[in-house]
């Protein structure tokens, strides 16, 4: 079983970024081999006042434990200031170092104008490239405009939401090669 998670770093809910990881997963995860996971920084509030994993109540612990052992993660994220939200961070600081090491991940940003366009390249590329995952070569900054009512209404946020559901899905073929490969070894 093949594992994609889903991480929104919204403290808000419900959240314009939620729904489009929500719309994300389920485009790149339709297939029985599949398994989805949402994790919702929002949800996850009540546990995150932690200085270190050694503190983490258990479902932060599940939270850490589905990110680590991700076959695909797409991240999306509000902006706030020009980067992603504190809370998002905080969590990435209680992964273990080496868990990301080559797992793709999808990068999505929404921001209230497209002066935080670069916040995909400046902000979430490096934060995932210190862990040496493979960030996918398509990231996506949607302004809050081209959102409305959960789904993504501009035709040109849509086709790059398009280039990127196809990196996914190639990224998972990629996986799920390895994986038979390493079953048939």
């Amino acid at each position: 079983m093949l594992k994609i998670v889903g991480v929104t770093g919204s403290v808000s809910s419900p959240s314009r970024t939620r729904s489009v990881v929500e719309a994300t997963l389920a485009r790149v995860g339709d297939a029985p081999d599949v398994e989805q996971t949402l994790l919702d920084i929002a949800e996850l509030l009540p546990w995150l006042a932690i200085r270190c994993r050694d503190e983490a109540a258990p479902p932060v612990i599940r939270a850490l434990d589905a990110i680590e052992k991700a076959d695909l993660l797409i991240v999306g994220t509000p902006v706030y200031k020009g980067s992603y939200t504190g809370m998002l961070k905080h969590l990435i600081d209680l992964l273990n170092y080496p868990a990301l090491l080559k797992t793709p991940v999808g990068l999505i940003a929404v921001g209230g104008s497209d002066r935080h366009a670069l916040v995909i390249e400046h902000e979430l590329r490096p934060l995932f490239g210190f862990f040496g995952a493979k960030t996918l070569p398509t990231g996506i900054f949607l302004s809050d405009k081209t959102i409305e009512g959960g789904r993504i209404i501009d035709e040109a946020a849509n086709a790059r939401l398009d280039h990127l559901v196809s990196e996914a899905v190639h990224e998972l073929d990629l996986v799920r090669l390895r994986k038979a490969k390493a079953t048939t070894s």
